[in-house]
């Protein structure tokens, strides 16, 4: 058993519970996901040994035995390296998430006029998609027909944790349409909230701070004490959840090549 920060403990557990297959080989563990073979973060390697956090070759050579033939580099670190210089060389990025822990609910927030919130469930997860793939559109970051893949097979991994009570995905609609989306995964005492999500058009208007509390108290009534949220670290979202109580834990750190276009 390895003694791993809240990140990627929940990210972890997160993983189990979507059925993905996760190898101990001791200074290493292997991800996969056969369930969804174009998931980037549910088929990698995750280096346990902060001493050699900065062997890109070495790493890349296993990432390359693992999963051969992936279009991508995925490789996590359980410390960002003191030199990135050998990841860079090999058109490697080297990315922190932000993770914020919180041991209380985070702050209820009411909800704004003319939305109604429930629990993602039937015709709704076809909305979740269609989400996924029109912020791909608008960012442009991989290739749409591979992103769609990847995000149908997301969702009903999804779902089926749902159906599980395993997890819960709560969406803020308008008229019936997606505004705002996130999930939460109970991971033994501890939730990890996933997919945090606005449309363009309904941001600023509190619906993502409303649903974190929704999915809180879901949580909370299965037994959860400590909430587990992550972003990207230049993401404004951060400024959010620490206005509902979350505060900075020790960070994710990852090694990442997106698929060529």
């Amino acid at each position: 058993m390895h003694d791993l920060p809240p990140g990627w403990v929940t990210d972890l557990a997160v993983l189990r519970h979507s059925g993905s297959l996760i190898e101990d080989h001791g200074d290493h563990l292997v991800v996969r996901t056969p369930q969804n073979p174009d998931f980037h973060w549910g088929n990698c390697v995750l280096v346990l040994d902060e001493r050699t956090v900065g062997d890109a070759d070495g790493w890349m050579a296993v990432f390359d035995t693992a999963h051969p033939g992936a279009a991508w580099v995925s490789v996590g670190l359980i410390a960002e390296p003191d030199d990135a210089a050998a990841w860079t060389a090999r058109g490697v990025v080297i990315e922190a998430d932000d993770v914020l822990t919180s041991p209380q609910p985070p702050r209820a927030m009411p909800l704004a006029g003319g939305y109604t919130v429930r629990r993602i469930a039937g015709d709704d997860w076809e909305q979740v998609v269609a989400a996924e793939v029109a912020d791909n559109e608008l960012s442009g970051a991989y290739d749409p027909a591979l992103h769609e893949r990847f995000a149908r097979a997301q969702t009903e991994l999804r779902r089926r944790l749902s159906d599980q009570d395993v997890g819960a995905f709560f969406g803020a609609f308008a008229d019936g349409v997606l505004a705002s989306s996130l999930g939460i995964v109970v991971c033994s005492r501890t939730a990890r909230y996933q997919s945090v999500g606005t449309d363009a058009g309904h941001r600023r208007r509190g619906l993502a701070a409303h649903l974190l509390g929704v999915a809180a108290a879901w949580s909370a009534e299965r037994g959860c004490n400590r909430w587990v949220i992550i972003t990207e670290a230049a993401n404004p979202a951060g400024r959010l959840y620490r206005s509902v109580g979350f505060e900075p834990d020790v960070s994710n750190a990852r090694a990442y090549r997106a698929p060529a276009r």
